[in-house]
């Protein structure tokens, strides 16, 4: 058996070696070595998280390597088999890093015993439970969390590896808007919309149909589908009882849960001082990559202003991931709405809404008098509005209510280093 598994390792390494020739742009994630505390890499599948930890470390020598994303390897009993093969494979690696670990059976312990045999681990997986607080509990060793989502867009343009002018900058943002920044596609120049679809199929069937042995398929594929289609909406487990054809509540919730644990989708609460209230009230959907509504959803032509509200949406969802921020949206009994709402610890740090057409009076007036209502509620004075092209500062005054507004485009907000 230590040869059968061996001989599986000799493959992925020769694999290993081939990833490592490849186009690889630097992300903005940080990783340290310097203790063996168990790094946790999460993320969507394909964003790069094994991209991410494998160039890491080979610039600090060599490492072991076992991908758990082969179905030879997912039914194995003696992990300690494994360990041999792997030393064996690699000459007793210091570092080692487990992709996919999530499809190994009671992988935690597993890994707990490794971490006290003191090698330095580094892990990766594709379920979001990974990064919740529920790992405390699977992971007794001192671990570190770390995010990897599809490229930003300050990583997307470093894939040009030069400086860029404005105009070319606002070009490229133009694609990124609708193809969004999964890297494969990117770097290997293949057809976006194929590539994006089949692994969206791929993910709703590996790791939620196959995973929780759904016996409707039907039914978490039309769900998907119609939230895909409806990205920037608000929704409750009743109202998608109606749209997509699940039978009740209980189900939809169940599997809105699976979508958001393969990162695919996640949801904003409305904010409320009151929990009970707030997680009562309807709630936004919104998706992990803009290249995915381009290749699944149901619409002749892209709804731009969607499109902005949901890359802003992903930017403060990263910061979530770690616990730098709370983000919600704020709508009153008027119906008057702030899409993102900022808060650190108990106070609102930051009011933002988007808004793609700001040359239009009624709907730049409709969106700064909802601003600085929320504004007076929330006593927040930092408010903002990102755009297409319109930037300014200036002070804006409703039925009283005087504030400084600062108004700047989404391709330059996405761009700033510190965006709070």
């Amino acid at each position: 058996m230590i040869q059968e598994i061996k001989d599986i390792l000799l493959l992925q390494k020769r694999e290993l070696e081939s990833r490592l020739r490849e186009n690889y742009v630097e992300r903005e994630t940080e990783l340290k070595l310097n203790n063996n505390i168990i790094k946790v890499i999460v993320g969507p599948r394909r964003a790069g998280k094994s991209f991410f930890a494998i160039h890491f470390l080979n610039k600090r020598g060599e490492f072991g390597y076992v991908n758990f994303d082969d179905e030879k390897l997912i039914d194995i009993k003696n992990y300690d088999e494994l360990i041999e093969a792997m030393n064996s494979v690699y000459n007793n690696p210091k570092f080692v890093l487990f992709d996919e670990i999530q499809n190994l059976s009671k992988w935690e312990l597993f890994v707990n015993r490794l971490q006290r045999q003191g090698f330095n681990l580094i892990i990766t997986g594709s379920n979001s439970k990974m990064l919740s607080k529920e790992l405390a509990t699977h992971l007794t060793g001192r671990h570190f969390p770390i995010h990897i989502s599809p490229f930003s867009f300050k990583e997307y343009i470093r894939l040009e590896k030069k400086e860029l002018t404005t105009a070319e900058i606002k070009e490229k943002f133009s694609k990124y808007l609708i193809y969004g920044g999964y890297p494969e596609p990117l770097v290997k120049s293949l057809d976006i919309k194929e590539y994006l679809s089949i692994l969206f199929d791929s993910i709703i069937f590996k790791d939620i149909i196959k995973r929780y042995r759904i016996r409707n398929p039907k039914e978490i594929e039309d769900m998907a589908f119609y939230l895909m289609s409806n990205i920037a909406n608000e929704y409750s487990y009743h109202s998608l009882t109606k749209t997509s054809n699940v039978k009740s509540s209980h189900t939809v919730e169940k599997y809105l849960g699976y979508l958001e644990e393969t990162f695919i989708l996640f949801s904003l609460n409305r904010f409320s001082y009151k929990v009970r209230e707030q997680l009562s009230s309807n709630k936004k959907i919104y998706c992990i990559d803009n290249g995915f509504i381009y290749s699944k959803a149901f619409t002749l032509s892209p709804d731009y202003g969607k499109l902005y509200e949901n890359l802003v949406a992903i930017e403060l969802k990263k910061k979530e991931m770690f616990g730098k921020l709370h983000v919600y949206f704020w709508k009153n009994q008027q119906q008057e709405e702030v899409d993102f709402v900022i808060k650190e610890r108990a106070k609102v740090k930051q009011l933002i809404q988007v808004c793609f057409n700001i040359k239009n009076r009624e709907t730049k007036k409709r969106e700064v008098r909802a601003l600085l209502k929320a504004s007076r509620e929330l006593k927040c004075n930092n408010l903002l509005i990102i755009t297409e092209d319109y930037e300014a500062e200036v002070e804006e005054e409703w039925f009283g209510i005087k504030e400084k507004i600062k108004f700047i485009s989404l391709w330059k907000w996405l761009k700033e280093k510190d965006k709070f």
